[in-house]
């Protein structure tokens, strides 16, 4: 199983990204809020992602993570019943990880139901089966929050999403003026639910 990988970041998209270990290169696919650090690192630079390694019978997948909280939590959620790898990625995109710890912690199902692709069945499950180890998660000292995210990481974000580059551009403009000096985490489901409006 691999567990870390450090390396040369030799490509970088949301959601994956490929990392030279050694002359090989190793696919992973990561968070929004992952990307997000690895593009302001930018390709060429040395790297170091936690990983989780995913195994099933017809397919080997790697999932890189900035800290290893968020894969601490990645591998929580993926022990919840209905919940498998990819629904897990979106849910650490959706929220950052001490928001997502203090929503499962207090049992807030409507805060997790904003996340896209979470709906109240899916955040029930989880904070029935998540709620208690998370509590004492909650009560450790948290890490320093993340410097207020670049409007161009979630405009990239966006349109790899989908979305043209002037709704991008507006709905990030108006989640920004809502939140300025929000983290990546916060201001991408602030955009996104300006965009479902549209």
């Amino acid at each position: 199983m691999i567990g870390h990988l450090r390396g040369r970041l030799a490509a970088a998209a949301p959601e994956r990204v490929l990392v030279e270990v050694g002359g090989v290169g190793y696919e992973l696919h990561v968070s929004l809020a992952t990307f997000s650090e690895l593009d302001r690192a930018g390709v060429g630079a040395e790297v170091s992602l936690h990983v989780h390694t995913h195994v099933r019978e017809d397919q080997l997948a790697l999932y890189g993570f900035w800290s290893p909280r968020e894969k601490e939590l990645f591998e929580r959620l993926i022990g919840v019943s209905g919940i498998g790898p990819r629904l897990a990625q979106v849910v650490l995109s959706g929220m950052a990880p001490e928001d997502l710890i203090d929503a499962l912690a207090a049992g807030d199902v409507a805060r997790l139901t904003r996340i896209p692709g979470v709906g109240k069945k899916t955040a029930e499950r989880m904070v029935v089966e998540l709620r208690d180890a998370l509590q004492a998660l909650a009560r450790e000292a948290a890490p320093a929050r993340p410097a207020a995210a670049s409007p161009d990481d979630l405009v990239a974000a966006l349109e790899h999403l989908g979305y043209k580059r002037g709704q991008a551009e507006k709905a990030v403009a108006d989640a920004r003026r809502d939140a300025p000096a929000a983290p990546f985490h916060e201001l991408l489901p602030l955009a996104l639910r300006r965009l479902s409006r549209v």
